[in-house]
């Protein structure tokens, strides 16, 4: 374990803690984006189960502010319900992550976060009803794609943006699910024997600047002016992505 004062000097620390600001401002806004903000900045500073670790670390406090009025305008219910589909398919994909390559890791982040994207720019709509087996199969590839990218999140996202449901409740549901998948990754992180506290300790120092951007993003947050929000999170979203790749050294 590294001391606190050979953290701070981590080489690239300061483009991890710039991704877990913006990170924070797209999640206060739109409800999502955390993982594919942040893990293509981590990623190219750590390796993927420090980069996993200290995301979830960072994340599970983050939003918490937002959570009561989350529980006031979201489905509880379904949130329960993809979260039942994520924990029993969280151990498949983590049993590929810890066996992964860090570029190749970088690649799996960058390429799923960019095709999520493309899918939600596409205007794809659901016009069928949000069943059970529909939201807990979701919750399930949402699941195994959180365990083996960190990106839990992507496959609820489609789903729920391409619903008929109003803005406000997809943020809803989206800021409960993934705080949900924050707090069952942890401890199936725990059991498998990869948890550090090194990465536990950078998902604290990227806390604060986190924290201070989720309330920039929550302040910005307007129902009104939904489109105008959604594209600049896939924007930066986007950005994110491309800069993360292997490609750039």
């Amino acid at each position: 374990m590294q001391t606190l004062t050979e953290l701070v000097q981590l080489p690239g620390l300061w483009w991890l803690l710039l991704g877990a600001a913006i990170a924070g401002v797209v999640r206060g806004f739109t409800g999502f984006g955390t993982a594919m903000v942040y893990l293509p900045f981590a990623g190219a500073v750590v390796s993927p189960v420090t980069a996993l670790v200290s995301l979830l670390s960072m994340d599970i406090f983050g939003p918490l502010p937002m959570v009561p009025s989350a529980l006031r305008k979201g489905h509880p219910r379904d949130v329960a319900l993809l979260g039942v589909g994520l924990v029993l398919m969280l151990p498949v994909g983590l049993y590929f992550l810890v066996r992964m390559e860090a570029d190749t890791y970088r690649y799996v982040v960058s390429i799923s976060t960019l095709i999520c994207v493309l899918v939600l720019l596409s205007g794809v709509r659901y016009t069928g009803r949000l069943t059970k087996p529909v939201i807990a199969i979701t919750g399930g590839i949402g699941g195994f794609l959180g365990g083996v990218a960190g990106l839990p999140g992507p496959p609820v996202t489609v789903l729920y943006m391409a619903s008929r449901l109003p803005a406000e409740t997809v943020r809803a549901n989206l800021i409960l699910y993934l705080l949900l998948a924050d707090l069952a990754i942890f401890p199936v992180l725990g059991l498998q024997g990869v948890l550090g506290w090194d990465a536990i300790f950078i998902g604290f120092l990227a806390l604060l600047p986190y924290m201070a951007g989720t309330a920039v993003g929550a302040a910005l947050f307007d129902p009104a002016r939904e489109n105008l929000y959604r594209a600049a999170a896939f924007i930066v979203i986007t950005v994110s992505a491309l800069m993360g790749l292997p490609v750039w050294g």
